[in-house]
């Protein structure tokens, strides 16, 4: 499969045979199922202390004074250590033995990563997902010139030339205030995915890129399936420069 490479100008400057790996066929169940395992293997255990609750002098009553027979409080009446005691202990808390990683096999692993790599490739399933791609091919392919752009200006000039600007406008447009309570815990605005920036290298793009809504930007030797396929749906608006499809070409071994 061959596709054109664009230089900063929007221009075609030539074309460039995609790997192989491009044309694997797409597994959503494996892509959701390896999100998954990537999404738990950030989750930290936690547990509550074993003595939770049970640290009082609380003693029952005993029978003959027309109240339950639970623990109470001395010097008063209020019940303590039973788990119907309000501002009692939990009847059943969290456990830190509690499996809560969704383990994947190495292989099946590394195909989810190629089956979403083969999404990207897909104008169907970018669509599909929502982006805006404008008349450019996907996936889009630019010059190395482009990762040495240092200028949030210069990427814009370059997405707008490419046509792929709108896509950014979307996410802008739908960000919007989360509900429930992670609005106090840092987390308060959610935001669109918008195009994935793979590079062969970091030299100044991160920085440039990074403040633009819904837009992410990795090197191919980091790049996972959460990258490619967010929340497990395949098919994201990917850019790639030609140093980094080398780089995946390296990495996957062209298969």
């Amino acid at each position: 499969m061959k596709v054109p490479v664009y230089t900063l100008d929007g221009g075609k400057s030539g074309e460039v045979e995609l790997p192989s790996f491009f044309e694997t066929p797409v597994r959503k169940d494996l892509i959701r199922r390896a999100v998954l395992a990537l999404r738990t293997s950030r989750l930290q255990p936690k547990g509550t202390d074993p003595l939770a609750g049970l640290r009082t002098t609380a003693e029952s009553w005993g029978v003959g004074h027309g109240v339950a027979r639970v623990a109470r409080i001395k010097g008063g009446s209020r019940a303590a250590r039973v788990v119907q005691a309000v501002g009692g202990r939990r009847a059943h808390p969290p456990k830190v033995e509690k499996v809560i990683w969704e383990r994947i096999n190495r292989r099946e692993k590394r195909l989810a990563v190629l089956s979403a790599l083969a999404a990207t490739a897909s104008r169907r399933f970018v669509e599909e997902r929502g982006h805006v791609v404008g008349e450019a091919e996907v996936p889009i392919v630019v010059e190395d010139k482009f990762e040495e752009l240092g200028k949030t200006r210069e990427v814009r000039e370059v997405l707008e030339k490419l046509g792929v600007w709108g896509d950014v406008l979307r996410a802008k447009k739908g960000k919007r205030v989360r509900s429930g309570r992670g609005k106090m815990r840092g987390r308060r605005y959610k935001v669109p995915k918008s195009i994935l920036i793979v590079v062969g290298e970091d030299r100044g793009i991160v920085k440039a890129a990074r403040n633009l809504p819904g837009v992410d930007v990795a090197t191919a030797d980091v790049l996972n399936v959460e990258h490619l396929a967010p929340g497990g749906v395949p098919g994201r608006l990917a850019l790639y420069t030609v140093s980094a499809l080398r780089r995946l070409e390296e990495r996957f071994g062209g298969e």
